[in-house]
């Protein structure tokens, strides 16, 4: 079952990352999460002239999940045509946080399949979280 769903996050990432638009960086993401409900939600990055106002794929599937009424992140994939498997950047890392589990596997891979999974916790050591907000 883990890489029946691997597989359909693969999937998922590798056709919405055709989607994006990158007309500045060429650099096409996609990426994929799949909710508590097992659904799977993808998004691609989309680039604007007045950087950074772009968003990036991880955040575009993170709003696709929550627009579809879900706040729980189970698994979450990424892939770019790199020779390196990309990580999340620091701002997609604090929203996976926001409904990810600290134990939740965050896959980065590349289009040749060299990957690397890391945790949420492994990839954003001291989460800013809202116990930070609460007063005594």
């Amino acid at each position: 079952m883990q890489q029946e769903t691997r597989m359909r996050l693969l999937e998922a990432a590798t056709a919405v990352r055709e989607n994006a638009y990158v007309p500045y960086s060429r650099f096409k993401v996609g990426a994929a999460i799949r909710a508590a409900s097992g659904a799977i939600y993808a998004g691609c990055n989309v680039e604007n002239v007045a950087y950074p106002e772009g968003t990036c794929a991880e955040a575009g599937a993170i709003a696709a999940m929550v627009a579809a009424g879900e706040t729980r992140i189970e698994e979450v994939l990424v892939i770019a045509d790199s020779p390196l498997p990309v990580t999340p950047c620091g701002g997609c890392r604090q929203k996976i946080a926001e409904f990810a589990a600290p134990g939740v596997k965050v896959t980065m891979t590349t289009l040749e399949g060299n990957a690397r999974s890391l945790t949420v916790a492994e990839l954003l050591p001291g989460v800013f979280t809202q116990a930070h907000m609460e007063r005594a």
